[in-house]
């Protein structure tokens, strides 16, 4: 019903948009830059012998960093569009920072973190990482504003909700 809900949102709970919106960012993360990877013919962590740990702690931290930030805007009750723009700096940093991280644990000094961070800031492949978590949080934020209802077929009547 849609007297039901509060009618400062939409239909979909702030908690449940962030589930969907935090997976889908994993996964079209995870996609992009394996699409970039291979449209450049380049890895994304371009060191020897660093291993997996790095991408996957950098991985990691940047959808921890995406679904905090993004809760943090859109438990609120008008959530804000320039929320998706915070959400991708703070999902960007988290991304260089892990994976600087994850080359200390793999081992390796902090000339080669450093070195993997400017790396990943300035290839294409930190450009995949902020626009994937600005699509993905417009479109967690849209879920919880959007005050649409479901698709109806011309003969449903309203009676029958």
């Amino acid at each position: 019903m849609a007297g039901s809900r509060d009618d400062r949102r939409g239909p979909v709970a702030p908690r449940t948009a962030l589930v969907f919106a935090s997976i889908g960012f994993g996964a079209l993360l995870i996609f992009g830059l394996g699409i970039t990877s291979l449209l450049t013919s380049s890895d994304v962590i371009a060191v020897p012998g660093l291993g997996e740990l790095p991408g996957v702690l950098s991985v990691a931290g940047a959808v921890a960093a995406f679904a905090g930030t993004l809760w943090a805007g859109i438990r609120r009750d008008r959530p804000s569009y320039w929320t998706a723009l915070w959400t991708a700096a703070a999902t960007f940093l988290a991304y260089l920072l892990c994976a600087g991280i994850g080359a200390l644990f793999a081992g390796h000094g902090i000339t080669t973190g450093l070195a993997v961070v400017g790396q990943l800031a300035t290839r294409w492949f930190g450009l995949v990482v902020v626009g994937t978590a600005l699509v993905a949080a417009w479109g967690g934020i849209a879920l919880v504003r959007t005050r649409s209802r479901r698709p109806r077929w011309p003969w449903e009547g309203e009676d029958e909700e």
